[in-house]
């Protein structure tokens, strides 16, 4: 499979939009590595890949198309049985242990020895060089047998005194272990500091260092330690592969809280904005809401008309006006019998702005004053699956079918929670039956080919793609989706074609288009046939003069430049990426990348030979190696 955005899972609201449209920008990056002979360590929920370019990163795995980007986090965590979190926490007993007991202790039987030697730091100098050799192994060999004996003070005392005789960077992380079953971080830092002064490569006071940064919560230190030890470990090490991405999570989730905290009510780009709109068939203003209806200007209905237009005007400015309107609408009230509308107007708004329980809420309330308002219930169930609670997803398609079974938006969007789940038979089916309602619903077509193609039937979608270019032709999106489904099949030429196509119809539509989404395929397109980075770039930078908050322009924009090796620079653009994502989960997906990102660079710049193992890593790999995901 190529970077197309026909992927396997999906970020935003899953149940609205077509699933090429849907494809987010991590699982763009996912993807990527299967293109570009990259080398992938596969972690409990993260891949280290390492490119060709010697470049090391981090991919969520989003394989399991059961799971939705914006609740895998948190519904993962709610659902671990007490045995699950009891286990996980033995384990990281047993880690701490491990990481506290003296090296070569259990490597080999220590030599007996007959007496202790007395040495303090005024009688040491007295002592010759081979003297001080011999008192210091004696002391280590002391150590070790008091910290057996749990009498850690007393190996505290003989490690400090083997190295007054002799420093050694076993000395000093014995000694840290000591100070670890004791919890006394601050000197365990100390002293496995020292030891990798003496020897940087020094891998278990790495991992000791590690977990006691961890205690003092100083998350991004203990981050970049065990990426150190796992890359000089090849990867191989378990425990320190989990604990990378322990801290990865803890980092991104503690970061990405500050940014929840900042962001406040925000709606992301014209682009998502308008591709969830569009999801619902357009409809004219309600009756008693037209423009040659009179309505006093201070009224909930007028606000609601200002509202509805404000939508309909497909512009970044056009959807704040509605956002503000939708809100002071039922601030004023006195809107009879359109409450139950304002309240699903309100409810889309929110929901855009990342806060599901509060549109929720609202769509509780406009089902309970208009149970006939099929369209709550459809965005309800999108709500539903959003949140992990596919049967109550499922249960509101059914109330909206018992209150308009012919309204075809219900079938499109069921269809859709099909798909996510991988259901593709019943997917076609549902998308079919939209059709047989309205055919004039473009992305019911889009939709029904894109499953076909997920199906294995490519010729069938083929087909439905070139009878949807001739039935709607003035259409620009038929020509974009068209265009990833001959990118998944590498027809590159042909693939640019049909983007080329859409990009001169959205200007001759929308001379400032705000579907920028042909643009970045292109640029997707120009990478994997010719590597034209320069051009692949230049076109996301017009991408982001167009919509300078689309995520998909910001998220491929870091990739291509991480894939050139310029890291500092992508840093800039998941960074970026983290600031436009709308939920909790997906700032913490994108703020994973960027700390991953950012402590690559720390690696590199404190650890000079690491960056070079690296490239020779990556070097190593032959073409056409990439296993993918």
């Amino acid at each position: 499979m190529s970077e197309s955005s026909l992927s396997k899972n999906v970020v935003v609201d899953t149940t609205s939009l077509p699933e090429s449209t849907t494809s987010g920008v991590w699982d763009r990056i996912s993807k990527w590595v299967s293109e570009n002979k990259a080398l992938v360590y596969t972690i409990a929920g993260v891949a280290v890949v390492v490119t060709s370019a010697g470049v090391v990163y981090y991919l969520s795995d989003s394989s399991s198309p059961a799971k939705t980007a914006t609740a895998s986090a948190a519904a993962t965590e709610k659902k671990k049985t007490k045995n699950q979190k009891r286990r996980e926490k033995k384990k990281a007993e047993e880690k701490a242990k491990s990481a506290s007991v003296p090296d070569e202790q259990t490597a080999k039987k220590e030599e007996p020895f007959e007496d202790i030697p007395e040495v303090d730091e005024t009688t040491v100098g007295q002592l010759s060089e081979e003297t001080k050799k011999i008192y210091a192994g004696k002391l280590k060999a002391a150590g070790n047998k008091a910290y057996g004996s749990k009498d850690y003070n007393r190996a505290i005392e003989l490690y400090g005194k083997a190295i007054i005789c002799k420093p050694d960077p076993v000395y000093y992380s014995n000694r840290a272990a000591c100070y670890n079953v004791m919890s006394e971080w601050e000197k365990v830092v100390e002293d496995t500091s020292a030891a990798l002064q003496m020897d940087s490569e020094y891998v278990k006071a790495l991992n000791r260092r590690a977990i006691a940064y961890e205690h003092l919560e100083k998350y991004s230190e203990a981050l970049l330690d065990f990426t150190a030890s796992c890359i000089m470990d090849g990867f191989s090490n378990e425990m320190s592969r989990n604990s990378l991405e322990r801290l990865l999570k803890k980092v991104a989730e503690h970061k990405g809280q500050a940014i929840l905290e900042a962001k406040g009510k925000k709606l992301p780009s014209p682009t998502f904005v308008s591709n969830y709109l569009q999801s619902f068939r357009p409809k004219p203003l309600p009756e008693g809401l037209e423009e040659s209806v009179e309505l006093p200007e201070e009224s909930g209905k007028a606000e609601l008309r200002k509202g509805l237009i404000g939508v309909s005007k497909k512009t970044g400015d056009g959807y704040e006006e509605a956002a503000a309107a939708f809100e002071k609408a039922l601030e004023l009230g006195d809107l009879g019998e359109f409450e139950a509308l304002a309240l699903n107007m309100r409810a889309t708004f929110t929901y855009l702005e990342g806060n599901a329980q509060g549109a929720l809420a609202d769509l509780e309330k406009s089902v309970e004053l208009q149970p006939s308002l099929v369209q709550s219930y459809i965005k309800r169930a999108s709500l539903h699956l959003e949140l992990g609670n596919k049967d109550a997803a499922a249960d509101d398609f059914e109330l909206a079918i018992t209150h308009n079974k012919d309204d075809p938006d219900i079938y499109y969007h069921r269809a859709q929670l099909h798909f996510i789940l991988g259901e593709f038979a019943e997917a076609a089916k549902d998308y079919q039956k939209s059709i047989d309602i309205d055919r004039t619903f473009i992305y019911s077509h889009i939709q029904l080919g894109v499953t076909q193609y997920k199906m294995g039937s490519v010729a069938s979608a083929m087909a439905t793609f070139r009878r949807s270019l001739k039935n709607f032709e003035e259409v620009p999106d038929v020509y974009n989706y068209y265009g990833e489904l001959l990118l998944d099949q590498q027809n590159f030429s042909e693939a640019i074609e049909k983007f080329d196509k859409a990009v001169d119809m959205e200007k001759q539509i929308k001379p400032m288009g705000i579907n920028v989404l042909p643009l970045i395929n292109k640029a997707l397109a120009l990478f994997q046939w010719k590597h034209d980075f320069q051009e692949a770039e230049n076109l996301c930078q017009k991408a982001l003069i167009i919509d300078p908050e689309c995520d998909i322009a910001v998220g491929t924009m870091a990739q291509l430049l991480l894939q050139q090796g310029k890291v500092s620079q992508a840093l800039k653009y998941f960074e970026r990426a983290a600031e436009l994502a709308r939920t909790e989960a997906e700032i913490v997906n994108a703020i994973s990348y960027a700390e991953a990102t950012r402590t690559q660079l720390e690696v590199q710049e404190k650890y000079p030979k690491l960056a070079a193992r690296l490239q020779t890593m990556g070097a190593g790999l032959g073409a056409g190696a990439g296993p993918g995901l």
